[in-house]
Protein backbone atom coordinates (compact mmCIF):
# COMPACT_ATOMS: atom_id res chain seq x y z
CA UNK A 1 0.00 0.00 0.00
CA UNK A 2 0.92 3.57 -0.79
CA UNK A 3 0.55 6.08 1.78
CA UNK A 4 0.66 10.17 0.81
CA UNK A 5 -0.30 12.78 2.47
CA UNK A 6 -2.85 14.47 0.80
CA UNK A 7 -5.48 13.27 -1.79
CA UNK A 8 -4.25 15.09 -4.32
CA UNK A 9 -0.70 12.92 -4.60
CA UNK A 10 -3.17 10.04 -4.41
CA UNK A 11 -5.18 10.89 -6.90
CA UNK A 12 -1.89 11.76 -9.41
CA UNK A 13 -0.32 8.86 -8.38
CA UNK A 14 -3.55 6.37 -8.88
CA UNK A 15 -3.47 8.06 -12.52
CA UNK A 16 0.32 7.66 -13.24
CA UNK A 17 0.26 3.44 -12.49
CA UNK A 18 -2.51 2.97 -14.29
CA UNK A 19 -1.46 4.87 -17.03
CA UNK A 20 1.62 2.71 -17.27
CA UNK A 21 -0.43 -0.49 -17.09
CA UNK A 22 -0.63 -1.32 -13.45
CA UNK A 23 -3.30 -2.60 -12.01
CA UNK A 24 -4.03 -0.87 -8.37
CA UNK A 25 -6.62 0.08 -6.45
CA UNK A 26 -7.75 3.20 -4.14
CA UNK A 27 -9.10 2.15 -0.56
CA UNK A 28 -9.05 3.63 3.37
CA UNK A 29 -6.58 2.82 5.21
CA UNK A 30 -6.27 0.46 7.86
CA UNK A 31 -6.84 2.21 11.05
CA UNK A 32 -3.08 1.40 11.92
CA UNK A 33 -1.50 3.51 8.70
CA UNK A 34 -3.80 6.19 8.97
CA UNK A 35 -1.52 8.97 8.12
CA UNK A 36 -1.72 12.15 5.78
CA UNK A 37 -4.82 11.30 3.67
CA UNK A 38 -8.06 8.71 4.61
CA UNK A 39 -6.67 6.94 0.85
CA UNK A 40 -4.47 4.52 0.10
CA UNK A 41 -2.87 2.88 -3.52
CA UNK A 42 -3.13 -1.06 -2.60
CA UNK A 43 -1.09 -2.99 -5.21
CA UNK A 44 0.30 -6.20 -6.07
CA UNK A 45 3.47 -6.63 -4.10
CA UNK A 46 4.93 -8.54 -7.40
CA UNK A 47 4.75 -5.36 -9.19
CA UNK A 48 6.73 -3.10 -6.58
CA UNK A 49 9.58 -2.52 -8.28
CA UNK A 50 7.93 -1.18 -11.35
CA UNK A 51 5.67 1.19 -8.71
CA UNK A 52 8.44 2.65 -7.48
CA UNK A 53 10.00 3.17 -11.10
CA UNK A 54 6.82 5.24 -12.02
CA UNK A 55 6.51 7.08 -9.20
CA UNK A 56 10.61 8.20 -9.43
CA UNK A 57 10.00 8.95 -12.73
CA UNK A 58 6.72 11.23 -12.09
CA UNK A 59 8.24 12.96 -8.18
CA UNK A 60 5.58 11.17 -6.83
CA UNK A 61 7.11 9.38 -3.91
CA UNK A 62 4.70 8.15 -1.34
CA UNK A 63 5.12 8.95 2.61
CA UNK A 64 5.31 5.11 3.52
CA UNK A 65 4.99 1.91 1.47
CA UNK A 66 3.35 -0.28 3.64
CA UNK A 67 2.59 -4.24 3.67
CA UNK A 68 -0.64 -5.59 4.31
CA UNK A 69 0.50 -8.93 6.17
CA UNK A 70 -2.28 -9.93 8.42
CA UNK A 71 -6.13 -8.96 7.85
CA UNK A 72 -5.79 -6.15 11.01
CA UNK A 73 -3.52 -4.30 7.97
CA UNK A 74 -6.10 -5.01 5.27
CA UNK A 75 -7.39 -1.97 3.31
CA UNK A 76 -11.24 -1.05 3.31
CA UNK A 77 -13.18 -0.88 0.63
CA UNK A 78 -14.46 2.90 -0.34
CA UNK A 79 -17.31 2.18 -0.93
CA UNK A 80 -20.72 1.12 1.06
CA UNK A 81 -24.25 0.07 -0.81
CA UNK A 82 -27.57 0.20 -0.17
CA UNK A 83 -30.74 -0.75 -1.41
CA UNK A 84 -33.65 0.58 -1.04
CA UNK A 85 -36.32 -0.87 -2.97
CA UNK A 86 -36.02 -0.27 -6.89
CA UNK A 87 -32.85 2.28 -6.16
CA UNK A 88 -29.30 1.62 -5.18
CA UNK A 89 -27.70 4.01 -3.20
CA UNK A 90 -23.59 3.77 -3.82
CA UNK A 91 -21.38 5.49 -1.16
CA UNK A 92 -17.72 6.25 -1.62
CA UNK A 93 -15.94 8.44 0.73
CA UNK A 94 -18.06 11.45 1.36
CA UNK A 95 -20.29 11.05 -1.28
CA UNK A 96 -23.33 9.37 -2.45
CA UNK A 97 -24.82 8.71 -5.88
CA UNK A 98 -27.90 7.08 -6.05
CA UNK A 99 -29.95 5.22 -8.99
CA UNK A 100 -32.60 3.85 -9.82
CA UNK A 101 -32.36 0.22 -11.07
CA UNK A 102 -35.13 0.29 -13.56
CA UNK A 103 -33.48 2.45 -16.17
CA UNK A 104 -30.11 3.17 -14.48
CA UNK A 105 -31.33 6.95 -13.86
CA UNK A 106 -29.33 8.74 -11.39
CA UNK A 107 -31.72 10.57 -9.28
CA UNK A 108 -30.11 12.05 -6.42
CA UNK A 109 -26.23 12.57 -5.73
CA UNK A 110 -25.31 14.59 -2.36
CA UNK A 111 -22.32 14.62 0.20
CA UNK A 112 -19.30 15.87 0.45
CA UNK A 113 -18.35 19.77 1.82
CA UNK A 114 -16.62 20.82 -1.90
CA UNK A 115 -17.80 23.97 -3.83
CA UNK A 116 -18.26 21.95 -6.90
CA UNK A 117 -20.72 19.21 -5.46
CA UNK A 118 -24.15 21.43 -6.35
CA UNK A 119 -22.50 21.74 -9.96
CA UNK A 120 -22.12 17.90 -10.48
CA UNK A 121 -25.44 17.47 -8.93
CA UNK A 122 -26.83 19.68 -11.06
CA UNK A 123 -24.87 18.01 -14.29
CA UNK A 124 -25.54 14.18 -13.64
CA UNK A 125 -29.01 14.17 -11.81
CA UNK A 126 -31.83 13.16 -14.29
CA UNK A 127 -29.09 11.15 -16.76
CA UNK A 128 -28.81 7.56 -17.03
CA UNK A 129 -25.45 6.11 -15.99
CA UNK A 130 -24.72 5.78 -19.90
CA UNK A 131 -25.06 9.21 -21.08
CA UNK A 132 -24.09 10.99 -18.21
CA UNK A 133 -20.72 12.99 -18.64
CA UNK A 134 -18.06 11.06 -16.20
CA UNK A 135 -17.75 13.09 -12.88
CA UNK A 136 -14.01 13.41 -12.86
CA UNK A 137 -14.65 15.02 -16.04
CA UNK A 138 -16.50 18.14 -14.20
CA UNK A 139 -14.29 19.02 -11.22
CA UNK A 140 -11.25 18.81 -9.67
CA UNK A 141 -12.19 18.51 -6.05
CA UNK A 142 -11.59 15.56 -3.64
CA UNK A 143 -15.68 15.44 -4.07
CA UNK A 144 -15.70 15.11 -7.55
CA UNK A 145 -12.74 12.11 -7.35
CA UNK A 146 -15.01 10.38 -4.78
CA UNK A 147 -17.75 11.05 -7.03
CA UNK A 148 -16.08 8.84 -9.88
CA UNK A 149 -15.33 6.30 -7.49
CA UNK A 150 -19.47 6.28 -6.74
CA UNK A 151 -20.13 6.43 -10.48
CA UNK A 152 -18.08 3.70 -11.52
CA UNK A 153 -19.65 1.33 -8.94
CA UNK A 154 -23.09 2.20 -9.54
CA UNK A 155 -22.59 0.99 -12.94
CA UNK A 156 -21.00 -1.67 -12.03
CA UNK A 157 -23.44 -2.95 -9.31
CA UNK A 158 -26.09 -1.72 -12.34
CA UNK A 159 -24.93 -3.51 -15.44
CA UNK A 160 -28.00 -5.34 -17.52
Amino acid sequence: MLLYPSTGEVIRAEEALRQSGLEVAVKGPPPDLRQGCDMVIEFSLMQEMRVREVLAERNLQPLRVAVAQDHLLEPVSLFQSKELGSYLMVRAANMKITVDRRDRRIVNVSGGGCPDVPYLAEMLVGQTLDAAPEPRSLGQTLCGYALQLAFDEARRQCRG
